[in-house]
């Protein structure tokens, strides 16, 4: 598996959270990466900065989010956009490092609320 920074899907970030519930995300802190040749079948996915890496390197709670190209890149640019909006909603609002499930007890992570929050972005 090849990896390289994704600058189109900081890009992509950029234009979303202003305009959406997100303002505990701390885009700074967010780095996005595209992936060549992975196995999952996934178009995207996020990963984690867990408290105990935190601590042992000294650094604050970050994410990566991982776009896989075979699976991403032919998507359209509202397409691209939901995926990612997908993504940040495994954010917790305490912007802890950890990741929020896509079913909780107070929150579900799926096609409805993302396009919901999709055409929130659309209208503004």
């Amino acid at each position: 598996m090849d990896i390289e920074l994704a600058p189109d899907i900081q890009t992509i970030i950029k234009k979303v959270l202003p305009h959406l519930p997100f303002d505990y995300i701390n885009e700074s802190r967010i780095v996005c990466m595209r992936s060549f040749k992975a196995t999952s079948r996934a178009r995207a996915r996020i990963w984690s900065f867990p408290k105990i890496w935190q601590m042992a390197l000294n650094k604050p709670a970050h994410y990566v989010i991982e776009v896989l190209s075979q699976h991403f890149d032919h998507l359209s640019d509202d397409n691209k956009t939901r995926v990612i909006i997908h993504e940040l909603m495994h954010i917790p609002k305490n912007f802890s490092g950890a990741l929020v499930p896509h079913r909780g007890r107070h929150k579900r992570i799926d096609h409805r609320t993302v396009e919901q929050l999709f055409q929130m972005y659309k209208k503004r």
